[in-house]
């Protein structure tokens, strides 16, 4: 009898697991009802697409450079300036690239949209996000099968892909393989284990599936940060939760700041000892943005030389050096110079990047997620003109990225995702 009910149990377990795994992919593919209408939604896509370009674009230039250097060479940086500075896998793929032209940060919208288009109509996840990887880490590889040892400068362009891919297919194949260990030791020496910002890439557009619904979004976020560690999981997929809620914010700061505090399903507030390190950041923010904007400190004077244009922005760019990681593409050090530059500009886009690619640091990454973000928040048609149709055209000769292409692709898998009220 006892060996009866061992088996009836095991035996209600499975079925209940599997009804439960079978009611998640339902909810992966059943339409929700979306009040923002079509052309609203598309604005909102290539807003962000094009914004986080914009971005990419301006801290291209001086990517991880030092302010000092930046200000020697460029003085204060209002605008798209083309690129003297070398090539590398995860930066640009072309020397002398002109202004408009991107980096990994525009790379990374770019697949993702592709495997998200790969996956409409079925649920996405994890299993298939790492095999999307390894697929295009794979067709990189081949392309080296093809040339001759003396084709130099078409096996660098190939080399720049492959090791652009490298360590993220380490920890794909691992993950593919449902090999703990082998997972646990990939992601253990992921960019050399430092808690960079992987998920912070991508997940912006993610959150673009799931308009106004800000904890789906980072539901799915978390679900696809299988590069990230610890706090890294939970800022990524706050990225992709305050997008979903910018795309019908109708111009509430708040109902994009409100994400910080309200959505967690994880229950990182919840951590002992700790509780969440990612709102801890966004205290952080408020309090150097209210610290550079003491009418008390009016008198100060900017160095001698300074190209900054402002005391406030000073002291600001002073109390973000205090609280600097290691590792410049750190993701609580991203996170807390995205939240500081869009508050200190109260959400203004231009303003915004402007600040984050003079501040220097992963100035290319902060700026692609801040417009992102508030590329999603005010949409395409209020995006600064010139420079939104520098990016698309740059990208489009010079690196074969079709930004307005890849947003009607991304429309059309969203699209798909939700049905409109009569």
């Amino acid at each position: 009898m006892k060996k009866f009910n061992f088996i009836f149990f095991t035996l209600f377990s499975l079925l209940m697991l599997s009804c439960e795994q079978s009611k998640k992919e339902v909810e992966d593919t059943v339409p929700s009802v979306l009040t923002l209408s079509q052309a609203d939604l598309s604005d909102k896509i290539k807003g962000l697409l094009v914004g986080s370009a914009i971005g990419d674009a301006m801290g291209a230039p001086t990517e991880m450079w030092p302010r000092e250097a930046i200000q020697h060479t460029y003085g204060w940086v209002n605008g798209l300036d083309s690129m003297v500075r070398e090539v590398s896998p995860e930066g640009i793929w072309l020397a002398n690239l002109p202004g408009g032209g991107t980096t990994d940060d525009t790379r990374w919208k770019s697949l993702m949209v592709d495997y998200l288009a790969k996956n409409e109509g079925n649920p996405f996840d994890a299993d298939s996000f790492a095999e999307h990887i390894i697929q295009v880490y794979e067709a990189y590889f081949n392309g080296l099968k093809t040339l001759k040892p003396e084709q130099t400068s078409a096996l660098e362009r190939v080399n720049l892909k492959v090791f652009w891919l490298q360590e993220w297919y380490k920890v794909s194949l691992a993950y593919r393989e449902n090999n703990l260990k082998a997972y646990h030791k990939a992601l253990g020496k992921f960019y050399g284990g430092e808690m960079v910002c992987a998920g912070l890439l991508y997940s912006q557009t993610i959150g673009l599936m799931y308009p106004g619904r800000a904890e789906e979004a980072y539901k799915k976020a978390f679900e696809l940060s299988i590069f990230d560690l610890g706090l890294a999981k939970d800022i990524a997929s706050l990225s992709a939760a305050m997008t979903a809620a910018a795309m019908t914010a109708n111009g509430d700061q708040n109902k994009v700041l409100d994400v910080l505090r309200e959505v967690d399903p994880e229950g990182y507030f919840t951590s002992r000892l700790v509780g969440r390190s990612s709102y801890r950041v966004f205290e952080l923010a408020k309090s150097i943005v209210a610290a550079a904007k003491d009418s008390t400190l009016l008198d100060e004077k900017l160095p001698k030389g300074s190209k900054i244009p402002n005391v406030s922005i000073q002291r600001a760019y002073a109390l973000l050096d205090q609280n600097q990681q290691d590792m410049p593409f750190h993701a609580a050090e991203i996170h807390l110079q995205v939240l500081t530059a869009m508050l200190f500009n109260d959400f203004k886009f231009e303003e915004t990047l402007v600040f984050l690619t003079n501040y220097g640091r992963d100035n290319d990454t902060t700026a692609a997620i801040a417009g992102a973000i508030l590329g999603a928040y005010h949409g395409y048609e209020k995006l600064p003109k010139t420079m939104s149709e520098k990016v698309i055209k740059v990208n489009k000769s010079h690196l074969g990225i079709d930004i307005e292409k890849m947003a009607d692709k991304h429309f059309t898998t969203i699209q798909s995702m939700h049905i409109w009220p009569e």
